[in-house]
């Protein structure tokens, strides 16, 4: 693949995957029914992006743990040189992260002000702490 400064490609890796799903109970007290799945997130590597400015585009690429197929990275090339990826060559790096999903539950203002703000910062948005 070539991939010429200040431009993008999908590099198709060859790699097929398919992330089991579990099922967890929900946390005590909790209103809210949870699955915990697995995610793979697609990060860079450092030496790519310090020697060549080559980078997973999006940051941190997610896997979704009901994709079923072909792992595809999108790369980035932010540095002054066009940049040659050769087969086997390692362009990224995947971590499998466990997480949460939730489903859900509509309340109302009110329930909301009064049941879930109850925390010294509150609704206090940007800047609020203050740091």
């Amino acid at each position: 693949f070539h991939l010429p400064h200040q431009k993008r490609i999908l590099v198709k890796t060859g790699i097929r995957i398919a992330i089991p799903i579990e099922n967890s109970p929900c946390f005590a007290g909790f209103p809210i029914i949870e699955n915990e799945i697995t995610e793979l997130q697609i990060r860079s590597r450092s030496g790519l992006a310090l020697k060549h400015g080559v980078c997973v585009l999006n940051g941190i690429g997610t896997i979704d743990n009901d994709y079923r197929g072909e792992l595809g990275v999108i790369l980035y090339n932010a540095g002054h040189e066009p940049f040659e990826i050769k087969i086997k060559d390692r362009i990224a790096q995947g971590i499998f992260n466990p997480l949460k999903q939730c489903i859900w539950q509509e309340v109302s203002q009110e329930d909301f002000e009064a049941n879930y703000c109850n925390t010294e910062r509150g609704s206090g948005g940007f800047g609020s702490t203050g740091k």
